[in-house]
């Protein structure tokens, strides 16, 4: 993941747990995951509109 490993996650955590203390880490990672969640709904879309337009252009026959 990101060629991070077990130790460098871990410092993070505890960094993002100082600054945003414990009671805003769910509420970081719900929006990470909308976040997340919208972007891949977003790709899903773009690449399902250009295969229409692909096919809406191949000659019939």
């Amino acid at each position: 993941m990101f060629g991070l490993g077990m130790p460098e996650l871990i410092i993070i955590l505890v960094i993002l747990l100082l600054i945003f203390g414990a009671a805003k880490l769910p509420e970081i990672g719900k929006a990470i995951g909308k976040t997340i969640s919208e972007f891949k709904k977003g790709m899903r879309e773009a690449t399902e509109e250009k295969e229409e337009k692909k096919e809406e252009a191949k000659p019939k026959g």
